[in-house]
């Protein structure tokens, strides 16, 4: 082995990014420097989209993730500005906390899954395969996290419960900021699509167990990503 080959062996993996992660990562890092500093405002959309050389719906999911984060703030006809320079010991998700919300979701969701697969009907089965098939087929990730947020909402009503789906309606715009923070933070996306079919396919079987047990495990993998966000947040604040 020549020296060219002993220093290639030692090197790592390139890890590939999305850009939204890559926006979301300079962002973050020039927040934490003192680049941007607390309560500056920051570019326009429009700018920052020309200044990475992305999309504006590329920026936007870059500056909910900070949002989330507690980093910035966005007020409305005014701009986003920098509200702190270290991730909250949380994350912020709308009018929820993401610990309180996963405090509560199982409690719903898996028995609103047990019901979906013995009371769901036809035409509300074949709602919940469209949306999973177009989850599968989506590259864009602020209409995937939507389809998230529809999969989730058709189960409850499915479930025949108005409870149930009453609650998970009042908490879906949380619940799709959940799932587009943790999947840029932990590029959960594809594992989380897995969970989803295998959802279906239990309410589709009419396994009223299996499908509980199926959401169950999927929020609890939820759960796990939202930890290790947060733990490596509280982390950096030490």
């Amino acid at each position: 082995m020549n020296l060219s080959d002993s220093w290639t062996a030692g090197q790592q993996q390139i890890v590939r990014v999305s850009a939204a992660e890559a926006v979301f990562t300079a962002i973050k890092g020039a927040i934490e420097s003192g680049q941007l500093e607390v309560g500056s405002k920051l570019s326009s959309e429009t700018a920052l989209a020309a200044q990475y050389g992305v999309s504006r719906s590329v920026v936007r999911e870059a500056l909910r993730s900070c949002t989330a984060l507690g980093l910035t703030a966005t007020q409305t006809g005014k701009g986003t500005f920098v509200i702190a320079n270290r991730p909250q010991q949380d994350l912020t998700l709308g009018q929820f906390s993401a610990r309180s919300l996963m405090e509560a979701r199982p409690h719903i969701e898996v028995p609103a899954a047990e019901f979906a697969a013995t009371r769901r009907s036809r035409e509300q089965l074949e709602q919940m395969r469209g949306i999973v098939d177009a989850m599968g087929e989506e590259d864009d990730p602020e209409i995937w996290v939507t389809l998230d947020g529809a999969f989730h909402t058709a189960i409850a009503t499915a479930s025949g419960n108005g409870v149930f789906e009453r609650i998970v309606h009042d908490i879906r715009d949380a619940m799709v900021n959940q799932s587009e923070t943790i999947n840029l933070l932990t590029a959960r996306r594809l594992k989380s699509a897995a969970e989803h079919r295998l959802i279906l396919e239990a309410i589709t079987r009419g396994d009223s167990a299996a499908a509980g047990k199926a959401m169950a495990i999927h929020l609890h993998a939820v759960d796990d990503a939202l930890n290790l966000i947060i733990g490596e947040t509280t982390h950096g604040n030490r």
